[in-house]
C-alpha cells in the first residue's frame, strides 16, 4: 500500500503538470507555427510554386496525409517549429555559374521556387511573419469587438508616500493627460508606459484645478514576484485610483480592426524599446525567455481564462513574426536580406558567401537558444534544485 500511495503521489502531480503547462504550451506553439507556415504555403500556391511538404514540428512524422496537389501535410515529433518545403527550394547557382535545368521538365520549371521572380520569392518568404502579424490583429480585433476593452479614467486618487510620483509632485486629484509625446485617454495607458520606463525620466502633464501642470518623474524599478511575468523588472510610479468609474468599450468591426492594428504596432514598439534598453544596459538580459518560460507563461494564462490565452497568443505571434524578420541567415529575415542584396547587385550572392552566412546564422540561433534556455533554468530555479541534490 505504501508503494501504491507513493506511486499515486508521483503520478498525480505529473499529470497535473502535463495538463497545466505542457498541453497549453503545445497548443500555443502548434497554433502559431501553423499560422506562420500557412502564410508561406498560401502565397507560394498563389505564386504558382508546388509545395511538397507542410510540417508542424520537426523530426519523424506522427501523422500525415497527402492531398490531391501532392502536398504532404504532417505533424512531427519535435513541436518547436515547422516548415514548408517547396519544389526547387535548394540554393540557386551562384553568380556566373550556369544553371543546369536539363533534368527539369517545362512543367517542373513552371512550379519551381527559384524560377520565380525576385519579388515573388520575397513575397513567399515575407508571408510567414506577415501571417503572424495578421493573426494577432484578427485575435485582438475579435476581442475588442466581442468582449470589449476596459477603459478607466486617468485620474489619481492616491499617491504612495516616498514613491516616484510623490517625488515628482503628483497629487491626489490630478488627471494625467499626457506622458512625453503620448496623449493619455485611459489609466491603462499610464500603466503600460510606466511599466516599460523603469529608471527613465518621463515628462508628465497633469490637469490640476483646471490648469495644466508639467512634472518630471523617474519610475522606480521593481521586480515582480508573482503572475505570468514574475521575475520581470518593471517601472512603478506609485499612484493608484479607486472608486470605480471604468467602462467596457466594445468596438464595431471596422474600429476593432483599427484598434487591433494599433495594438499590434504598440506591442512591436514595446519589443524594440525593451531590446534597446537591453543593448543600453538599462534592462537585464535575464528577462529573455525560451521554451521553458513560454511553457510556464502558457500554463499561467491558460488557467486565467480563454481571453487571457488569446491575448497571450496574439503577443506571442507578434514576437514570432518579428524574430523571424531579423536579418539572420536561416530565418526569413536572412533570406530577405539575401534577396535585397540580389536586387541591389543584380545577381544572387556568391555561393561561398551564402554558405558562410548560413553557418553564421546557425551558430547565432543555437547560441541564442542556449542563452535563453539557461535563463529559463535560472529563473525557474531548476539549477538551484540540481545543485541542491549534489551538494
Amino acid at each position: 500500500m505504501d508503494f501504491l500511495s507513493s506511486g499515486v503521489d508521483i503520478v498525480l502531480p505529473f499529470l497535473a503538470f502535463l495538463h497545466d503547462y505542457v498541453v497549453p504550451f503545445l497548443v500555443a506553439i502548434t497554433v502559431l507555427v501553423f499560422v506562420h507556415e500557412m502564410g508561406h504555403y498560401l502565397v507560394a500556391r498563389w505564386c504558382g510554386v508546388r509545395v511538397e511538404v507542410f510540417s508542424v514540428g520537426f523530426g519523424s512524422e506522427i501523422y500525415g496525409w497527402t492531398d490531391s496537389r501532392g502536398t504532404r501535410w504532417k505533424l512531427s515529433w519535435i513541436p518547436v517549429g515547422g516548415y514548408v518545403k517547396m519544389f526547387g527550394e535548394m540554393l540557386p547557382p551562384a553568380a556566373g555559374e550556369a544553371r543546369d535545368e536539363d533534368g527539369l521538365s517545362p512543367e517542373e520549371e513552371r512550379v519551381s521556387f527559384h524560377t520565380k521572380s525576385l519579388w515573388r520569392r520575397a513575397a513567399i518568404v515575407f508571408a510567414g511573419p506577415f501571417a503572424n502579424f495578421l493573426f494577432a490583429v484578427v485575435v485582438l480585433a475579435g476581442i475588442f469587438a466581442t468582449v470589449g476593452e476596459r477603459s478607466t479614467p486617468a485620474n489619481i486618487t492616491s499617491v504612495m508616500e516616498g514613491s516616484a510620483a510623490a517625488r515628482a509632485g503628483i497629487e491626489p486629484g490630478d488627471v494625467i493627460v499626457r506622458i512625453d509625446d503620448t496623449e493619455i485617454e485611459r489609466f491603462e495607458q499610464v500603466v503600460r508606459i510606466v511599466r516599460m520606463s523603469a529608471g527613465f525620466r518621463l515628462r508628465i502633464e497633469v490637469e490640476r484645478n483646471g490648469d495644466r501642470v508639467t512634472l518630471f518623474a523617474v519610475p522606480d524599478t521593481v521586480r515582480l514576484t508573482e503572475g505570468p511575468a514574475r521575475n520581470e523588472k518593471i517601472g512603478r510610479l506609485g499612484v493608484s485610483r479607486s472608486g470605480g468609474g471604468f467602462r467596457i468599450v466594445r468596438h464595431d468591426p471596422a474600429s476593432a480592426v483599427l484598434r487591433g492594428t494599433g495594438e499590434m504596432f504598440r506591442m512591436i514598439g514595446d519589443i524594440f524599446q525593451a531590446l534597446g534598453q537591453m543593448f543600453a544596459g538599462t534592462r537585464d538580459t535575464s528577462e529573455l525567455g525560451g521554451p521553458l518560460r513560454i511553457a510556464q507563461i502558457s500554463g499561467d494564462v491558460w488557467q486565467a481564462g480563454a481571453v487571457s490565452m488569446l491575448i497571450f497568443l496574439a503577443a506571442l505571434s507578434i514576437n514570432l513574426g518579428l524574430i523571424n524578420l531579423f536579418p539572420i541567415p536561416m530565418l526569413d529575415g536572412g533570406h530577405l536580406m539575401f534577396y535585397a542584396i540580389e536586387a541591389l547587385a543584380g545577381r544572387p550572392l556568391g555561393e561561398r558567401a551564402r554558405e558562410y552566412g548560413y553557418r553564421m546564422g546557425i551558430a547565432m540561433v543555437l547560441g541564442l537558444m542556449v542563452f535563453v534556455t539557461w535563463n529559463d533554468l535560472l529563473q525557474l530555479r531548476i539549477v538551484d534544485f540540481i545543485v541542491g541534490l549534489v551538494t
